[in-house]
Formats: C-alpha cells, structure tokens, sequence
C-alpha cells in the first residue's frame, strides 16, 4: 500500500507546515506555496486574487501515480486542493481517475470544535460528502482571498482595514495626524508622564476638552502601537515607523515603565497623590499600611474655623489586639529619606547589575544591521536576484524583527545608574521636589518598605526593586 501527502500554504498567511506532521507512514510528501498575482480595475486600484499557476508539485504528483500506484492521498484541507471550486472538483476528477482515495485530516464540518483551537482531525471519505462540504469550501476559498488581500497589504506596511485611532486620518498610503484631534491625544500623554496617574489623565481630557473616555481606552491608547508610528496588525507582528509618531520613543519607554511600576502596586496606590503610597507595609504581618487623613478645626480669635489636615499610616487590617498604632506620614517620610540616602549607593554598587552599556550597543547594531538588509533589497530586485513579491515579504520580516529590537532596547533600565543614585543620595535633592515627583523617584528605586516595630520606637528597612 503506498501513501502520499499534499501540503498546500501560503507565506503571507501562515508558516511553511513541517512535511512530518501526519502522524501517517507516508511514503512521500509533495508541497506547493501560493503565490498570489495583483490585476488592476482602473479605478479602485489593486486587488489581489489567488492563481493555482505554482502547483508543479501537485503535477509531479500525478505523474508519481501513473507510474506508480497509490492507494491514499492525504491533505489538510480539502480548499487546498484549488483556488476555487471548480478547481477542487477538478482535482478530485484527477485522482478519481487514478484510482487515488484522497484522505482530509482537518474536516470543514469540524472546525471549531477543539478547545485548543485546533480543527478536529478525522478521517473523511470526500465523495460520500461531497456535497455538503461545498459550500463549506465556498466560504473557505472567500475567506482565503480577502485574507490574503489583508496580508498584502500587511507586506506594504498598509494600515489594517477600519476606522483610524483618534488622533488620525486616513491618508493615501497610510495615517496621518488630524490636527483636530492630535493635541487631546498628545496632552493625555504629557498629563500621563507628569502625574502617572491615568484615571487623572481621563478627568482631564473630560475637564479640559470635554472629551470622556472609558479608563480603558485610555490604556489602550498608553499602549498602543499607532501612536508611536508603527502598526500592529491582528497577529501581533508590529512594523515600524510606518506613519507620524503622536509619542516619542523615549516617552513611550518611559510610559512602559510606568506601567510596568505601577502594576507591581494594589490598583488604588497606583495613582494616588502621596509619594508612600502602597509602598509601606507592617514588617511583622507584611499587611500593607494606608493612608488617612484627620481634619480638626481650629478656632481663631474672630471665631472664624480654620481645617488643620493630618496624615497617618495605620493598618487596617493589622492581627493584633489592640491593633498598632498610627504613625505620622510626615515621620515616615523623613526617615525613608534618610534611609534612601545612606542605603541607595551601597545597594546599586553591590547589586550584580548587567553591563547595559555593553547591551544596548549590541541591540543598536543589531538593528543597525537590520536596516542594512532593508537598505541591500531593492538592489537584489533590480538585479532579478530577487522578485518583488519575495522582496516585500523579506522587508517585512526584517521590519518585525527591527521592532521587537526596538522594544527590547526600550525596556532596557537606565544605563547612568550609578550616577542617578549619587544624585537621589543628597538630602537637598528630595526636599527640592513636590510630592508627585518624590512618588516618582520612590517606585523607580524601591519595592517595598517594611515598617519594624519595637516597642513604641519603630524603624525603615528598605527593599529596592534591583
């Protein structure tokens, strides 16, 4: 008994299949990739359209059966066998004359069905239901060509289909800034990068221009690709630098760190005003110490009530009875300042920190090479070592690999460590900052501090996050 195997796909929509994915003693395996051809209309511009003018594979296929018997044929799909229906019928002709019983591993009828994503993979004898499967087959070869319309355009660095993000308009070959809308994008960022506090960021595009958006939305937009001038399609690969940036590449690395902090934080402290917050805990129970503010009034000699505001860190969920007593905000401020100042430099020279220098430089060139390739293509095109097809999709993989570079560059910490924590050692240099500056500082250099108690006396000890 001889088995053979067709496998069918195409580069811009899915990863070449491994010839040894049948689970089947197969005799041979036979394989084609698309290629995909663009016709113009005139007026509406290019679109493109499936051909089978690649299929040599599957005529050496059927040259191989009439030298040489074969019993079974086995395939991922049957809409592999053809373009179009008429097409698959014709195959199916061919090896019906041969004497071929054609095998589909992936049934259209049951796809769907696995948990795991993954169409249930049965046997299916094709002539009894043929023609069931035909109108399965008709939407699958439609759902593969506008697919591979998208994926073309992918390869262009084209925007994906829909409504540009706020911020943007469609242009002719990709976004561009409405200046409309841009600032209110932009002042989100700025109020975002000043306070670290996004629902703060959300009131204020509501106060100042009227313009309400879900907390949401408003992450998505501190994460999104579009507004750092790349483009992230539906499978995750980004290409860069394909339209107008609204954000740097240092802000939006500063905003990943942000995030990433604030993460680290109960969802409350993220954002709150003071610089301790959600930063101290009980040294004995671990229990996370709030804080709360007292307002007394005080009255004047004209009788006039005057608020006096106080604040203390206390427990509220503290085991002991009676439960631990407050203790001044101010108090613990002053002395994780002291403390910061006298364990900062000790623990960044003894911390086994990596050589960043030695690892940006090797991202950089790395990426620099990258570009080198990009900039090699369109000579290898010219010389018809390369086609242009071939080349577009080479300059999209390099583009993708360009940005995950990118993104490791820009989560790398800051390299003048050393330096920044002999600046922050000066006791001048925090007195010098407001409170939303001193939050900032605090979450970049510590994890947690731990309040001990001993007796009625009590002491800092910090935990820094390297």
């Amino acid at each position: 008994m001889r088995i053979v195997a067709y496998l069918y796909s195409d580069p811009l929509l899915e990863a070449t299949p491994d010839p040894a994915i049948w689970g089947w003693e197969v005799d041979q395996v036979y394989q084609d990739l698309a290629r995909s051809t663009a016709t113009s209309d005139g007026q509406k511009g290019s679109r493109s359209t499936l051909t089978d003018i690649d299929r040599l594979q599957w005529q050496q296929l059927l040259r191989d059966c009439e030298v040489t018997p074969t019993d079974y044929l086995l395939v991922q799909r049957l809409e592999d066998l053809g373009a179009s229906v008429q097409a698959v019928g014709d195959r199916l002709s061919e090896l019906e004359a041969l004497g071929v019983r054609l095998i589909v591993l992936e049934s259209p009828s049951a796809e769907g069905l696995s948990g795991s994503g993954q169409a249930m993979v049965q046997g299916v004898d094709i002539r009894a239901e043929m023609l069931q499967f035909l109108q399965q087959i008709q939407r699958s070869q439609r759902s593969r060509c506008i697919r591979q319309g998208h994926a073309r355009n992918r390869v262009k660095a084209l925007p994906p289909p829909g409504k540009a993000p706020y911020g943007y308009r469609r242009g002719r070959t990709g976004y561009v800034i409405d200046r409309t809308t841009a600032p209110v994008v932009k002042e989100f960022f700025e109020q975002f990068l000043l306070f670290g506090s996004l629902r703060g960021a959300v009131r204020f595009l509501a106060k100042k221009y009227g313009k309400k958006i879900a907390v949401s939305t408003g992450q998505r937009w501190l994460t999104s690709p579009v507004y750092r001038g790349d483009l992230e399609y539906h499978n995750g690969e980004i290409v860069p630098d394909t339209h107008p940036a609204l954000l740097s590449r240092d802000e939006a690395a500063q905003i990943d760190r942000l995030l990433r902090r604030n993460r680290r934080l109960p969802t409350r402290s993220a954002t709150a005003p003071r610089s301790l917050a959600g930063l101290v805990v009980c040294g004995e129970c671990q229990s996370g110490l709030t804080i709360t503010r007292v307002t007394t009034a005080k009255v004047g000699r004209k009788a006039e009530k005057q608020a006096q505001e106080y604040l203390y860190l206390r427990s509220p969920t503290c085991p002991r009875k009676p439960r631990c007593r407050a203790i001044a905000y101010e108090a613990v401020l002053q002395a994780t300042i002291e403390r910061i100042c006298v364990d900062l430099p000790a623990a960044v020279n003894g911390a086994p920190l990596p050589d960043m220098d030695g690892v940006k430089r090797g991202l950089e060139a790395a990426i620099a090479a990258k570009q080198r390739i990009l900039e090699q293509l369109p000579a290898l095109v010219s010389e018809g070592i390369l086609d242009s097809e071939t080349a577009d999709l080479r300059a999209y993989k390099v583009r993708t690999e360009i940005a995950q570079l990118q993104a490791k560059l820009a989560q790398l910490p800051p390299i003048n460590l050393k330096a920044i924590a002999q600046t922050v050692s000066i006791p001048q240099f925090w007195l010098d900052l407001s409170e939303a500056e001193r939050r900032f500082y605090f979450r970049e250099f510590i994890r947690q501090i731990e309040l001990q108690r001993q007796g009625k006396s009590w002491q800092l000890k910090l935990v820094f996050i390297f």
